[in-house]
């Protein structure tokens, strides 16, 4: 068997233990918790989700609903690939609106174009609220910054939506303990041990759907604090600031007023698993402005309710 098949075989059981895994915890949690919800945004990570949910329930249809906290900042294309799967399945969709919480006034931005990212957790937690979740499935990683390498793949939550370090519980032999009180819920990550390749490569065998934007393609952006940022009705250059225009690709989506592309001629899965493999920055370093603060800040935001 040459080099190549070898590898080939390898990466195929590796991604079949990877998906065994995740699928595994869905059924946990579908089976241990009353309420639970799936969060849906339409990036890669989430439509990675969504399919090993399918997975973990077929023929039968996804038994909790879809949850996406909408910043209203949203990209075009992300959008309409979180609708088009949604319709495709006919699941259904709660969307929870950081604008709504801007008008009630549980939410303050500290001027109109601020990044509306952190802002989302108040928009959560009175989602989980209103609908009286007691479990929501992410797609975070372990490999995306250090805070979330610190989870665990059941996360406590109290009755504030505050995430602490010190109150989680043991997670020996894959046994998980989701039971919760009135008001408190778990956030659970069942693609934790996925790696950014890894989610490439299941992106490739599921031949899977994603926003046009992951793939390389011309845009104007400005070259700030290290990072391309793109030019939109939220982020316009700066004084002094030349607009260039760039073959660029987002490795991550989330609020326009702080996600960035990363320079790329990467058109097709294949290209961006062989970019990825030579990258020597997390996707979240290398592509989110607000994520450039230091690991205590990022705590600090999980503690108060963030994803």
């Amino acid at each position: 068997m040459s080099n190549r098949n070898e590898f080939a075989l390898a990466q195929a059981q590796h991604l079949r233990a990877l998906e065994a895994e995740a699928i595994s915890i869905i059924r946990e949690v579908a089976a241990t918790t009353s309420k639970p919800a799936l969060l849906f945004s339409g990036g890669k990570d989430s439509l990675v989700m969504l399919r090993l949910a399918e997975k973990a329930f077929a023929p039968a249809p996804i038994p909790f609903p879809l949850v996406h906290i909408d910043t209203g900042h949203n990209f075009p294309e992300v959008i309409e690939c979180r609708d088009q799967r949604v319709r495709e399945l006919g699941a259904t969709l709660i969307v929870g609106h950081v604008e709504d919480s801007i008008r009630k006034g549980t939410v303050r931005l500290a001027h109109e174009g601020a990044s509306r990212n952190a802002a989302q957790s108040v928009t959560l937690l009175e989602t989980i609220d209103e609908h009286g979740f007691d479990a929501l499935m992410g797609g975070a990683r372990r490999d995306e910054e250090k805070a979330r390498a610190k989870e665990r793949i059941f996360s406590f939550r109290d009755s504030f939506g505050q995430w602490d370090p010190k109150a989680q519980r043991p997670e020996l032999w894959d046994l998980y303990n989701a039971r919760v009180h009135k008001g408190e819920h778990m956030r659970v990550f069942p693609i934790s041990n996925f790696t950014e390749m890894d989610i490439w490569a299941y992106i490739a065998q599921e031949n899977l759907l994603l926003p046009s934007i992951y793939y390389a393609h011309t845009r104007e952006v400005v070259e700030r604090r290290g990072l391309l940022v793109p030019v939109t009705h939220l982020t316009p250059p700066a004084e002094g600031e030349s607009v260039v225009t760039r073959s660029v690709r987002f490795r991550t989506v989330g609020d326009i007023s702080c996600t960035c592309p990363v320079a790329s001629t990467a058109a097709t899965v294949a290209e961006i698993l062989q970019e990825t493999a030579s990258a020597d920055l997390t996707e979240r370093g290398a592509t989110r402005l607000d994520d450039q603060a230091n690991e205590a800040a990022m705590e600090r935001r999980k503690k108060e309710g963030y994803f």
